[in-house]
């Protein structure tokens, strides 16, 4: 494949995007001409039997199980009782609510890895609650996305998936290493609002608690959050324990799991003040779906679909519990999931079609001799990679750049002797901060379509800047030193 066929094709695709054609039509109608010119008919088989190979993946099967849980969560009240309960334990300190607001994310993301519905939730729940308490709209918005953004890192990321799935690497591998530098994401994102609202208090005001009565007095804020949160700890650490032991670790994560219930349990009976029972029960059942989520994929006992059923089965049970299961909610939970998993598909169709087509007519070999021609050191092939990767993700969605680039871009890094886990998280890390970049990061639209009038694009924007830069500093951390990412793993 010549340069000039390259350009001409990337040129079309940008035209096509610009013109509002789907990402998935365009790839695919580019792709469908390159492979007719090329082959004749029979390429097009070629890539048929490379879409269907895919879309019969069984790990597939996750992505449309983890949206129908987020729509679920979105729906229902499970949010709002988590956000409130933070709120309790956090609103005495300056700036509580945006790290409420941060810490929330944090939680929807270990539940349900979905990105975009995780900014429009926090939008409904945090955005006209921060305002009115009369935090600064642009520490606001760009707590919201930033952290909304999550998603792409913390497990069970669909984004994660779907790198795995694409480039032949084990998924419960991706899933260990991104923990730490997703969690590491979240502190630096809490440690830069708690510093910022404390140097500049005008930012952020501090909330008082209403007064509590003597019945519903409870003890210190610290020792509340200790019983809330130390059982979950505590089946954390088992499912940590699992991962590394193998399958043996399936009886350490059960162990956890059941100590995890009882002590929580025992907290709640020994805690029956009216504040402490509002922090449980918007607590326990969100942390509940990631024990049960993350813990069985830890410890070996299930794969990632199995894992992601069990989150959706976890999720309507709390939901029927507590008395808010309706036809019209689950109704619109499909829906929602129908909607996204199907411009999910389409996107991977016509980026599959464009990435075999690239693929079959040599333009693999023509980039990585390209990049062989430079002469960079291969630190600094991995830069251009991750450069590359923050272009693309300005105009197209993580997706389609995995289906388009991975088969150009693995060969060359498994050639170097890179470990592919610690390049699909700097990838994972990249599409972070591409979600967030203009003109078309799409954190931007998703908040606008929940947003006052008054808070328009260029307000978004500008609020995502500070955040953007401790992405990048984020990821070239672990960029400089992969043990952040691998030392699970190994």
């Amino acid at each position: 494949m010549s340069s000039e066929i390259i350009v001409l094709a990337f040129a079309l695709l940008v035209v096509l995007l610009i013109a509002g054609v789907p990402l998935g039509f365009s790839t695919g109608a580019i792709g469908a001409a390159l492979l007719w010119i090329n082959f004749g008919p029979a390429g097009l088989s070629l890539i048929a039997q490379r879409i269907y190979d895919l879309a019969v993946t069984f790990s597939l099967l996750a992505v449309p199980l983890f949206i129908f849980m987020s729509m679920l969560l979105e729906r229902s009240a499970i949010a709002q009782r988590m956000y409130d309960a933070l709120n309790l334990l956090l609103c005495r300190i300056r700036g509580g609510v945006a790290v409420t607001t941060a810490g929330m994310a944090v939680i929807m993301a270990a539940m349900s890895g979905i990105i975009g519905g995780e900014i429009v939730l926090l939008g409904l729940v945090a955005l006209p609650q921060m305002l009115r308490l009369g935090y600064d709209k642009h520490l606001t918005i760009g707590t919201i996305c930033a952290c909304g953004s999550l998603g792409t890192m913390i497990p069970p990321s669909v984004v994660l998936i779907m790198y795995g799935l694409i480039t032949q690497t084990s998924i419960n591998d991706m899933f260990v290493a991104a923990v730490v530098p997703g969690l590491l994401l979240g502190a630096v994102f809490i440690g830069y609002i708690i510093i910022r609202v404390n140097l500049n208090p005008a930012l952020a005001p501090v909330v008082e608690r209403p007064p509590a009565t003597p019945q519903e007095r409870g003890g210190h804020p610290l020792i509340e959050m200790t019983l809330t949160l130390a059982p979950f700890a505590i089946g954390g650490a088992a499912g940590v324990i699992g991962a590394q032991a193998g399958a043996e670790g399936a009886t350490s994560v059960s162990i956890g799991i059941g100590t995890c219930a009882a002590l929580q349990l025992i907290a709640i009976l020994i805690t029956q003040k009216r504040q402490d029972l509002i922090i449980a029960h918007g607590l326990v059942p969100p942390l509940l779906i990631v024990t049960v989520v993350m813990g069985s994929i830890y410890g070996g006992i299930t794969g990632i679909t199995e894992a992601a059923a069990m989150g959706v089965g976890v999720t309507l049970l709390i939901i029927a519990i507590r008395g808010e299961f309706q036809f019209d909610l689950f109704a619109g939970a499909m829906e929602g999931t129908f909607r996204s998993t199907g411009a999910i598909m389409w996107v991977v169709f016509g980026a599959t079609v464009l990435a075999g087509a690239f693929s079959l007519s040599g333009g693999n070999r023509y980039i990585a001799s390209l990049l062989a021609d430079m002469n960079l050191s291969p630190s600094s092939t991995i830069l251009i990679m991750l450069l590359i990767f923050f272009i693309l993700g300005m105009f197209m969605d993580w997706i389609g750049i995995i289906l388009l680039t991975m088969p150009i871009f693995m060969p060359i890094v498994r050639s170097y002797g890179f470990d592919p886990v610690w390049f699909g998280v700097l990838f994972s890390m990249s599409m972070q901060v591409a979600f967030l970049s203009p003109p078309f990061g799409s954190a931007a639209f998703f908040l606008k379509s929940v947003a006052p009038p008054e808070i328009d694009l260029p307000t978004i924007y500008r609020s995502f800047g500070p955040f953007i830069l401790l992405q990048i500093a984020v990821l070239m951390l672990v960029f400089f030193v992969p043990d952040i990412a691998l030392f699970l793993v190994r």
